[in-house]
């Protein structure tokens, strides 16, 4: 019931659609989102996930998992990051892939809603030393669209590896298109 409602929410009343999809053999991969300019992109990744019935997992601090909200974050599909041990972020998240047997965790590589020249590399080193693919995804506002890109698994070369991945987000703006990471055309 809630599947049908996010669809005739999501594609009837919003006008979004949703192009490509994630094979559901595919149980452990890092989802690189781009663009992340509003509060928006919460929902549309909430309603994606809905109605593609995947998993989609993200991490927060542990501390968030906590009464009362940690049943609830974990019901969304989050995962507490514990960074006791001297493990780093990127250690501590792909450990996290370890423990799971599904984990398809979200990441906004711009660490903002704000405008951003350069992206964060951490998806891709927690992609790459988890050893799951990269799967581009794009909130695109202007022709509201979901894009769903094909699997992309990291060759060790991050700069070859972002003109690759860089590809799927042409074109694509965010809600504020002034903000965020844009990769245009030309």
């Amino acid at each position: 019931m809630k599947k049908q409602f996010y669809k005739w929410l999501f594609f009837k009343i919003m006008g979004w659609k949703i192009v490509g999809s994630i094979d559901p053999k595919i149980k452990k991969c890092v989802m690189m989102v781009i663009p992340h300019t509003s509060a928006h992109d919460f929902y549309l990744g909430i309603f994606t996930r809905g109605i593609t019935g995947l998993e989609m997992n993200f991490v927060a601090k542990k501390e968030l998992f906590r009464f009362p909200f940690g049943a609830y974050f974990r019901y969304m599909g989050g995962a507490p990051l514990d960074r006791s041990g001297g493990l780093n972020k990127v250690d501590s998240i792909a450990a996290i892939f370890d423990t799971n047997e599904t984990f398809r965790l979200a990441v906004a590589p711009e660490g903002t809603r704000d405008y951003v020249s350069e992206l964060k590399s951490g998806f891709y080193f927690i992609a790459l030393k988890a050893n799951v693919p990269i799967i581009p995804v794009a909130f695109d506002f202007g022709n509201k669209e979901v894009k769903i890109g094909k699997p992309f698994h990291p060759t060790a070369n991050y700069e070859a590896d972002l003109d690759v991945l860089k590809n799927h987000f042409m074109g694509v703006k965010g809600k504020i298109p002034n903000k965020g990471f844009y990769v245009s055309t030309n």
